[in-house]
């Protein structure tokens, strides 16, 4: 099975949800963060995001641009990308879904990509701006095989559309609690539950909500709507303040926003 899939059946059968958190891979650098994914593992977090530095993050905000932006300038590459999970696959065995755009995985080949990814120990993708529906009409978009592909549902997406995206969604579907880029100022949307309503109708797919999560009363409030919690911004904000202790950092931040999401 799937680590993604077996995951979310573990938690179904402890009636938990899940603490899904996003970093920037190699930010600051490939050790450091290295130490940060395994870090978070340990701190309890169910799935890790891990994104594909990139130089035009268009659906990123401010925080996770200058994320990307620090790890390509120390070096990283989308296959030291597949490296760091290796390395974290020696020790660890926390599912990683990859956050992209379709630009660096078109790069290094589409095929190729999805089939070294998941021979690293990838378990899924999240192919920012790939319509699903776009990738069905494009033969070289229809050979990615290996990776569950994550797809994501906005408050804007229409409700004729829910059906298109929720029906064939794979490992779980990342509803955003507004709109907007990531990391904005702005807290989830009261009407979350309502969000996450419109989509369970049409899948069994788990439903985890991000956008705008910082505190574990938040944290709370989304996991009692959802099948998890999507954190990303606020801990890499910790990594952005603490470089030289990023691992411990981000450990201290999660903690409660895991034990939140847990104990709902």
């Amino acid at each position: 099975m799937n680590r993604i899939d077996a995951t979310f059946a573990q938690l179904r059968a402890e009636n938990s949800k899940a603490f899904v958190a996003y970093v920037c891979a190699g930010d600051p650098q490939f050790d450091t963060s290295l130490e940060v994914i395994c870090a978070l593992a340990e701190a309890g977090a169910d799935i890790i995001e891990l994104g594909v530095p990139f130089s035009d993050p268009l659906a990123d905000g401010i925080v996770n641009q200058m994320a990307a932006d620090r790890a390509l300038k120390a070096g990283m590459t989308t296959s030291r990308v597949l490296d760091l999970i290796r390395a974290f696959r020696q020790s660890h065995e926390t599912p990683i879904v990859l956050f992209t755009y379709l630009n660096p995985v078109f790069t290094y080949g589409y095929e190729k990509f999805h089939a070294d990814a998941a021979a690293a120990g990838a378990d899924g993708i999240l192919l920012l701006d790939l319509p699903p529906d776009e990738a069905r009409q494009n033969t070289d978009l229809a050979r990615g095989e290996g990776l569950k592909h994550i797809r994501l549902i906005a408050p804007t997406t229409p409700d004729a559309r829910v059906p298109l995206l929720a029906e064939g969604s794979e490992g779980f579907i990342y509803a955003l609690s507004r709109t907007g880029v990531t990391g904005g100022h702005v807290a989830p949307s009261e009407q979350i539950a309502d969000q996450v309503a419109r989509i369970v109708q049409h899948t069994e797919t788990p439903v985890c909500v991000g956008f705008g999560i910082t505190t574990p009363e938040q944290a709370a409030m989304v996991a009692k709507a959802g099948s998890g919690v999507i954190v990303g911004s606020a801990i890499v904000k910790q990594i952005e303040l603490h470089p030289e202790r990023a691992a411990a950092a981000v450990r201290e931040f999660v903690i409660p926003l895991i034990e939140a999401t847990h104990g709902t």
